[in-house]
């Protein structure tokens, strides 16, 4: 899940040993938009932290790198962030570091008839990820199958964050504004996107790329 498409999977294999040689992990890549697209690069330290020195430190070395291998071949802004509170989950290690935590995952193809699920994580096993489901059954379901995977923000979330250095401390109205106001019924809820997350560091590459 780290990458989807054929061109974000070409820019992961581009990115990553680079990355990996300044101590940075890729969480995920994607392109969104249409007319000038946005790739969105989530990185964190191995110990999960993140902050804007090191987006940039991994913007200004992957930057050149890009305009070399030229996989985009049209204008685009870059943009460099950590996986925020509510962040993306994408490796198996991911589900392991947050067990107990409460996560919303969709797959690719409905398993007994259902395609998203919502509940908290109970477990981690060669790459199959057990829930206890809102709903009170239980789901094992293959990382390979899933589309889609995310921490649900709540404030025991945030403050097990806060715990491991990889959130701010907040006052009680932040707190306040990351209550979880979605509804628990997400296999009727189409909108249901990973692209929601609270991003705590950010970069901005202001320098549009186009390809010459």
């Amino acid at each position: 899940m780290r990458a989807l498409s054929e061109i974000e999977k070409r820019i992961l294999d581009i990115i990553e040993p680079e990355a990996t040689s300044i101590g940075l992990e890729i969480v995920r890549i994607r392109m969104m938009g249409a007319n000038t697209p946005i790739l969105q690069i989530m990185a964190e330290k191995p110990d999960g932290t993140m902050d804007v020195e090191d987006c940039a430190k991994l913007s200004r070395a992957i930057g050149p790198i890009l305009d070399v291998e030229d996989p985009i071949h049209s204008e685009y802004n870059l943009e460099v962030s950590s996986p925020g509170i509510d962040r993306p989950l994408t490796r198996a290690k991911d589900f392991s570091n947050w067990l107990t935590h409460e996560a919303r995952i969709e797959v690719g193809m409905p398993i007994n008839g259902r395609k998203r699920f919502h509940g908290f994580i109970t477990g981690q096993t060669d790459g199959i990820v057990s829930l206890d489901l809102k709903d009170g059954s239980q789901a094992d379901i293959a990382i390979a199958d899933m589309v889609k995977a995310s921490l649900v923000m709540n404030d025991r979330l945030i403050e097990d964050a806060q715990s491991r250095g990889q959130a701010p401390e907040l006052d009680e109205d932040q707190f306040d504004e990351f209550e979880d106001t979605e509804s628990d019924d997400i296999e009727d809820n189409d909108d249901f996107s990973e692209n929601n997350n609270a991003d705590v560091n950010q970069v901005d590459d202001p320098a549009q790329r186009k390809d010459d």
